[in-house]
Parts: structure tokens; C-alpha cells; sequence
């Protein structure tokens, strides 16, 4: 079998507009104080790539427009729509007003193994993503539902925030999306 690679004219995308009318998950990005702005754009990538409704930048994180957050966005950060909060907290207890179940993405006690979380069909849900060093502040993740956790199993300690972005929205989008 052979295996051609696609142009980008091939791969038949969407326009920004279509994205921005288009059927999301059911899935808001929370960004607590994420200070790398090639962090941000690349969450930001990864949010439109599986079409989440919304991130909610808080506190130090960086926001559009930005030429350091487009070189790793690639023009994700026009097309998926965004809030800046200045305390995280606010961001939390709004989606929880609008009925999400927010979780953060920490190691914690008590946390739910990633691949033992099943959200339940037909809620909506929030995901916290913390700081590159410090990650998610402690108030944050006593205002969560739960924290949920990616398992380790080498010598590091944590997983860079854009990849643990990157598995914990791909898992929600094979369990939320009808595409997943």
C-alpha cells in the first residue's frame, strides 16, 4: 500500500468562518497563568484542530494579538473563540454558573486517572491548565469538581503544559464528539 502525502490544498479544512458556525464539543480550555506564549499558541492550535468551544485566558497568560502566540497558533487564535479573565477564579465560577463541571488538570490527591474519566453524554465540561512551573493554583483547584490526571510512568515529574493539552482535549474529543 502506498502512502502519498497531502498537500495543504488536499486536505479539504475548513475556512475560519465555517469553524466559527460550526458544531463544537461540548469542552471550554481553562489557562491559568500559562506564561509561554508558544504554550498558549499551540493550545490554541490544538483547540481548533478538535473543535473545542472556547479558552478562557487568566491572569498572566498572554492574549491575541500576538506575533509569538500566531508562531505556534498558525491563525487558530482567529478562528477559536476567547475570554480574558484576570483572576482565574472568576473564569471558573462563571462556567460553573453556566452549568460545566470543571476539572483541573493537576496531580493531586485523589485525582481521576485520564484514562478512567468518563464524562457523562450531554454535559458540558471545563478543563484547568496551569502554569509551566507552579501549575495550577491551589484556590483553583479547591473551586474544581475534581482533578483529573495523566499517569506518569518515567523519571520526569510533569508533562509539558501544550502536550498534556494536547492528550487530555484529544481524549475528551473521542468521548464527547460523534466524530470522535
Amino acid at each position: 500500500m502506498r502512502h502519498k502525502k497531502l498537500k495543504l490544498e488536499e486536505l479539504n479544512r475548513i475556512s475560519i468562518e465555517e469553524f466559527q458556525s460550526a458544531e463544537k464539543i461540548p469542552l471550554v480550555v481553562v489557562l491559568d497563568n500559562v506564561r509561554s506564549q508558544h504554550n498558549i499558541g499551540s493550545i490554541f492550535r490544538t483547540s481548533d484542530a478538535f473543535r473545542v468551544e472556547e479558552i478562557l485566558l487568566c491572569g498572566i497568560t498572554s492574549t491575541p494579538p500576538n506575533v509569538e502566540i500566531h508562531k505556534t497558533a498558525l491563525g487558530a487564535e482567529d478562528a477559536v473563540k476567547w475570554r480574558y479573565y484576570g483572576e482565574t477564579l472568576d473564569a471558573v465560577e462563571t462556567l460553573k454558573k453556566e452549568g460545566y463541571h470543571v476539572f483541573s488538570i493537576e496531580q493531586a490527591e485523589n485525582s481521576i486517572p485520564l484514562e478512567t474519566f468518563q464524562p457523562e453524554p450531554g454535559e458540558k465540561y471545563g478543563i484547568i491548565f496551569g502554569h509551566e512551573v507552579h501549575g495550577i493554583q491551589q484556590e483553583v483547584i479547591d473551586a474544581s469538581h475534581g482533578c483529573i490526571e495523566i499517569p506518569q510512568h518515567g523519571t520526569k515529574h510533569s508533562l509539558n503544559v501544550s502536550v498534556t493539552a494536547g492528550i487530555v482535549i484529544w481524549d475528551f474529543f473521542k468521548l464527547l464528539s460523534p466524530n470522535g
